[in-house]
């Protein structure tokens, strides 16, 4: 089922007052520390007693869709204000929200019960519902029409006979009408199996890096997985070749770099470093063939449960545009993305010295099975990952500026 989104009434606006100083305080909402406004685009019908509000929000150069589900009376979520003597309450975990989201969503669909419904803590894009040990809602605050990559690739993986990514089970679209007056369609959200017993892949490293034992073995075993992931992305979506491959990814880290240290002036110490870098991917004398990719690959993104690798959150960025999200990259990128992944887990588990790193990232890169050519891409883009972290650590963590800073040493000393 596609809902279409309704006029907003009177209500709705009431609902939007009560909304506005609750939305700045959610880790999804994209104007954080900026004044933004709200305008209501239109509500998505799921039940008379649940609001589904779309509510743009503009503040500088955001401009963003955002998706809130509100329950109305007496239920578990969190209440947020009164309207008409009734309670508003955050829907998304509320049994009556996902209740009608499951009667009105496509797919194979789950036994799994709504009353189970709570809300994952930590999440900064999304918010998902474990429904017990059964399955797993993700409701998509930001909303893009078009395909969602977290909804599309895993069902075309699991097409593929790729078994390392919970099983889609049921997905719901909207259609609403754009600024300019367009009509537009996307997903809202995504349900799949859960993976029971799972522990995050960023909280079991930095776990063991806190007691100095090795990571190096499930490194390695991720970096396989990770190489199969690429060979099914590979049958499921098509190639892109890129003629000027080398020229392109050393133009793409000049700019990036050129960017970094307009942020964060003391990068300008490793200029000579990065030039190097840069020569050495210029001598190459190709790229591999472009392919979709995951994007956003690190260790807050697999889970381990048992034996068994599984990788998550195929979104992308949610706030960039679609066509980048799913434009076709260099496979080598989610390696890159894991390897510095690895320094941050040495860094917040406080390992001793360098070698815990040294080993696991060495055993993710053997696992993986990378060549001579893709040692030289995947350092550039490791560089490329530890510029953009450090103008984040700069910007919010100043106290963390020390770990992209290193992995910079590290990569051009």
């Amino acid at each position: 089922m596609t809902l279409a989104a309704q006029p907003v009434d009177e209500r709705d606006e009431r609902l939007l007052a009560v909304l506005a100083p609750w939305l700045p305080g959610r880790r999804w909402f994209p104007a954080k520390g900026a004044a933004a406004t709200l305008t209501l685009v239109g509500v998505l019908p799921l039940a008379a007693e649940v609001r589904v509000l779309l509510v743009r929000a503009r503040a500088g150069s955001i401009d963003a869709l955002l998706q809130v589900p509100l329950v109305l009376g007496p239920g578990s979520g969190e209440q947020i204000g009164v309207v008409d003597g009734l309670d508003v309450r955050d829907g998304a975990a509320d049994e009556r929200f996902v209740r009608a989201w499951l009667a009105a969503a496509d797919g194979p669909g789950t036994d799994a019960d709504p009353a189970l419904a709570r809300v994952l803590s930590g999440e900064q894009s999304n918010t998902s519902v474990i429904l017990g040990d059964t399955a797993i809602l993700k409701v998509l605050r930001a909303l893009q029409p078009g395909e969602n990559p977290d909804v599309d690739v895993p069902r075309r993986l699991v097409e593929h006979g790729w078994t390392h990514v919970p099983a889609p089970l049921a997905w719901l679209e909207g259609e609403w009408v754009d600024a300019e007056g367009r009509p537009r369609r996307g997903y809202l959200g995504a349900l799949s199996a859960f993976v029971a017993g799972a522990a995050d892949g960023f909280e079991l490293a930095c776990e063991l890096a806190s007691r100095d034992a090795s990571f190096a073995e499930l490194a390695r075993e991720l970096g396989e997985v990770t190489a199969t992931m690429h060979a099914a992305l590979a049958r499921a979506f098509p190639l892109a070749d890129a003629p000027d491959g080398p020229r392109l990814v050393a133009d793409g880290i000049a700019q990036r770099y050129s960017w970094a240290t307009s942020a964060v002036p003391r990068l300008a110490s490793y200029a000579s470093g990065v030039e190097r870098v840069l020569d050495e991917v210029r001598a190459l004398p190709s790229t591999p063939p472009r392919q979709r990719v995951h994007g956003d690959l690190h260790l807050g993104q697999v889970l381990r449960a048992g034996e068994r690798w599984w990788i998550t959150d195929f979104e992308g960025e949610p706030l960039a545009p679609l066509d980048e999200r799913t434009r076709p990259d260099l496979a080598v990128r989610d390696l890159a993305g894991l390897l510095r992944s690895v320094d941050y887990a040495a860094a917040v588990g406080g390992a001793p010295g360098s070698a815990w790193a040294t080993e696991a990232r060495d055993a993710l890169a053997a696992g993986y099975g990378s060549s001579a050519e893709d040692d030289v891409l995947v350092r550039a883009l490791e560089l490329d990952k530890a510029l953009y972290e450090a103008v984040y650590e700069a910007r919010n963590r100043p106290d963390w500026l020390a770990i992209p800073l290193a992995g910079l040493d590290r990569l051009v000393g």
